[in-house]
């Protein structure tokens, strides 16, 4: 007999010999019983191990210096593209009159006619290269007005469009370009009577200061009148077909910043046991309001509130959550590219809105049943965005359910219950047949 070692008597697990051992068929049952069951729970801690869950929390944002990519598509069917013009501000002082940059405007063929496409290419009307074939040594007369300092020429006004521009930056309205001999080179009247009845579509995107501000799609061309920003509304007051333009819209899409993928809208809607798509971040999406009052001016009131998605493993290695180096990186990027990180990280922001509209021409509300309900009178028509930064910021970070120390502990609990209980089944019984076979005996 080997010689006993110094561990033996702290031995918690005594064994029994080979011979004292009893094997039965309900104890070989009850076995495989366990070791299925033992299987399905360990399966179902690897599953739960493996799980990942958006974990939503709320912080007060920090950043400073930054931008903001607005992203929209609105179509406007009663007004011709040549008569919009998107502008933006802000409460820094920032304004930024006529954006192109990022935007296209789609030609729609009028209502009569379905409405559909007609040219997707951003609009012309002045023929930027009309000035191509003139006289080296020609200088165009700006009627009074201030050469606009992106002029082809310096101190000359070669183009309509020129022309434009330098009536603008003296507070001028413009019309149709009468007498304007840059103008009626173009045809530029002709060229805006064949677009009359047409509608446009705005798509596109553009960056803003993430301070308070709004942007506006207003008609004519915008200028500073001293305090004021006004618009020339000549061209879309003056109908001569008796068929006026209004500012009916339909908001196809509005979103502040990246559009979030649909892989992670379908985590966030297994965490609120809900469906959850793009709409619940941008509730402006699929709205239409009509109107037949070329006078009526349409204000949405929008609060964003700024949200990143971090994935599984995300470090944070380029900085917490991006700061003004990241605004001035950004900046040098095109647009739609703002907010997304190499890592899968992804930096947008939702929002909240309310909404309201009244004619220019004040009054009450009395055909909507409100006469208490008085407006003021004069505005300028047109679709005007007012949005507000809120101080507080949302992160949605991915994270397991468990840990793997956790999942190795579920696993040892669920072997560990699992065989107890069924040695007690099994011992349970071994002890009932072992009864019933001791009074048949007798």
């Amino acid at each position: 007999m080997p010689a006993k070692s110094r561990f033996t008597r702290l031995d918690a697990f005594t064994k029994t010999v080979e011979d004292a051992r009893v094997r039965t068929t309900s104890g070989g049952v009850v076995t495989i019983a366990s070791l299925l069951i033992v299987f399905y729970l360990v399966w179902g801690e690897w599953s739960d191990y493996r799980r990942v869950m958006v974990h939503p929390e709320l912080i007060v944002d920090k950043g400073r210096g930054e931008r903001m990519e607005i992203h929209l598509n609105v179509s406007f069917p009663r007004i011709p593209c040549e008569l919009l013009t998107l502008d933006v501000m802000d409460v820094s002082g920032e304004q930024q009159t006529g954006v192109k940059d990022g935007l296209s405007k789609v030609q729609l063929a009028p209502v009569s006619d379905g409405g559909l496409p007609i040219s997707v290419s951003s609009l012309n009307l002045h023929g930027e290269e009309s000035a191509s074939h003139l006289d080296p040594d020609y200088c165009g007369n700006c009627y009074g007005a201030i050469a606009p300092p992106t002029a082809i020429k310096s101190g000359c006004c070669n183009t309509c469009e020129e022309v434009r521009e330098a009536y603008a930056s003296v507070s001028w309205a413009f019309g149709r370009g009468e007498n304007v001999e840059q103008c009626e080179r173009e045809h530029y009247s002709e060229k805006l009577d064949a677009q009359r009845g047409q509608g446009c579509r705005i798509e596109g995107g553009f960056r803003v200061n993430k301070v308070i501000g709004n942007f506006h799609i207003a008609p004519g061309r915008s200028f500073s009148n001293g305090a004021m920003h006004v618009h020339d509304l000549n061209n879309y007051l003056d109908t001569p077909d008796g068929n006026p333009h209004t500012f009916t819209h339909q908001i196809h899409h509005l979103r502040f910043g990246p559009q979030v993928p649909e892989s992670v809208t379908q985590r966030l809607g297994a965490r609120n046991a809900m469906p959850w798509t793009n709409h619940h971040l941008n509730p402006l999406d699929q709205t239409e309001q009509v109107t037949d009052d070329p006078a009526f001016n349409y204000m949405y009131f929008v609060k964003v509130v700024s949200t990143s998605y971090l994935p599984l493993g995300w470090q944070g290695k380029n900085g917490a959550f991006g700061g003004q180096n990241d605004a001035l990186l950004n900046d040098l990027l095109p647009v739609g590219s703002h907010g997304r990180g190499e890592d899968g990280s992804l930096e947008t922001h939702q929002y909240s809105v309310t909404s309201h509209k009244r004619s220019l021409s004040g009054g009450s509300d009395s055909q909507e049943g409100h006469k208490e309900r008085l407006h003021a009178r004069g505005g300028i028509p047109g679709v005007f965005f007012s949005y507000d930064i809120s101080p507080m910021k949302v992160i949605n970070r991915e994270e397991r359910t468990k840990t793997f120390a956790g999942f190795l502990t579920g696993v040892c609990a669920v072997i560990g219950g699992t065989l107890t209980v069924a040695a007690a089944i099994d011992r349970g019984v071994y002890e009932g047949a072992t009864r019933i076979r001791k009074l048949h005996q007798r």
